[in-house]
């Protein structure tokens, strides 16, 4: 049977119909280019040789140091700090708040595998927290747990944003430090409060996927003077921590920097003077991130066997990505929604494998952190269908690979 082939360009990307078959062949992995501004800083940071954050001329002021004071304001934080990865940032939280080997850390079980990796990474021990349909951590399960240690490494993961009021209820009872992990969330809040600044540190990365890219990078907010004042000296500032953007005083970095070890992980001004316009832009790509977003969600919305993850009124999210629910499927039923969707273009990534693909392992996956099983938790991870949405995609795109999810979803639920 022969089938007419006709091609449509849509915003950039082609679609191509074989009949009524639609089919994107858009790039799930292409970000945005770096803009003109962003580039013409990076320019002038490579024409005077001075990368490393700490090699400065007189009274100048780096790029590093620049974008730690503009970060701090926009979130609204006493200090932030330039480092060189989110999950360094993760690991500095730990050291500064004194994690030891062989102490219990509270975490999610949907998360990513640098959230755990932090925390083994110091010695400690991971003791999971289930996950609601919601995406969000369990916080009844949280209560219940909460008892078992003194800190808890929060993952706002894939951008959901749990009731933070209540969260911080449970543990600031239990006497439990919070330190939000905020890769997937930097621009959301929490009925008014950004993102990172419900807990006593909020970490965030600037990695190509998420929402400014420096292609690796960090940043570490807090309020308090002691923790900043060794993440300073954890970052590998020597005695040179006067020139960084936020500073604690002179007696408190005084105290700390003798007894506070060097694990160098400093961002430079290289990745800074790129991150800068990004961030003075943030609002605007954080708005087209949603619109895409809300875009895909109205289409799937009423797809029979398909659950949408539905947003709290208190929740101002960034839509860089887009989870579904496929709960209670097969195996083999949710693998093949992934697969018919990939022969018509659209990358779906599935939390719920037997094994680990690209970024989607979860707690069962980590054997350096063994756990017993959560039933409920496990049912949700199976159902877990994901979606990145790069800014690359126009709105028109966004419908078009909804519809595809759609189509495959609604053909397979059928066939059950």
């Amino acid at each position: 049977m022969k089938f007419s082939r006709v091609a449509l360009t849509i915003a950039g990307s082609i679609v191509t119909t074989r009949g009524m078959t639609e089919v994107f062949t858009g790039s799930f992995t292409q970000q945005e280019p770096i803009s003109d501004a962003a580039i013409e800083a990076a320019v002038e940071v490579m024409k005077s040789g001075r990368l490393h954050r700490y090699n400065l001329g007189p009274d100048e002021v780096g790029e590093t140091s620049l974008l730690e004071q503009e970060f701090a304001a926009y979130v609204d934080a006493k200090y932030a700090l330039a480092v060189a990865s989110g999950g360094y940032a993760l690991a500095t939280a730990l050291r500064a708040i004194g994690v030891k080997p062989g102490e219990k850390v509270l975490t999610n079980a949907f998360t990513l595998a640098p959230v755990p990796g932090a925390i083994a990474s110091m010695g400690g021990v991971p003791v999971f927290v289930g996950v609601t349909e919601d995406l969000t951590i369990d916080l009844d399960d949280l209560a219940a747990k909460v008892g078992q240690a003194k800190v808890l490494m929060l993952s706002h993961m894939r951008g959901h944003l749990c009731d933070m009021d209540r969260l911080m209820e449970i543990c600031n009872a239990a006497g439990v430090t919070v330190i939000e992990d905020c890769a997937h969330t930097m621009g959301g809040s929490w009925n008014g409060v950004p993102s990172g600044r419900h807990g006593l540190i909020g970490c965030y990365s600037t990695q190509t996927y998420k929402h400014m890219n420096s292609g690796e990078g960090g940043l570490f907010v807090t309020d308090d003077d002691d923790i900043m004042a060794r993440a300073l000296i954890l970052s590998g500032s020597y005695m040179l921590y006067g020139r960084n953007g936020t500073v604690p005083p002179v007696e408190v970095m005084e105290r700390v920097k003798y007894d506070t070890p060097n694990v160098s992980g400093r961002m430079d001004h290289l990745r800074a003077a790129i991150l800068r316009p990004q961030l003075a832009n943030l609002a605007t790509q954080c708005a087209a991130w949603n619109a895409r977003y809300d875009a895909v969600e109205a289409e799937l919305r009423g797809t029979p066997g398909l659950a949408i993850v539905e947003r709290p009124d208190q929740e101002v999210y960034v839509g860089s990505s887009i989870q579904f629910l496929l709960l209670d499927w097969s195996d083999a039923a949710i693998a093949d929604v992934i697969d018919r969707c990939l022969q018509r273009g659209v990358e779906l990534k599935w939390f719920g494998g037997a094994e680990p693909t690209g970024f989607t392992s979860r707690y069962d996956s980590w054997r350096y952190a063994p756990s017993e099983r959560m039933p409920a938790s496990d049912r949700v991870l199976k159902g877990i269908v994901d979606m990145r949405l790069p800014l690359t995609f126009s709105v028109e795109d966004c419908e078009l690979i909804a519809r595809i999810i759609r189509s495959e979803v609604s053909a397979v639920y059928q066939a059950m």
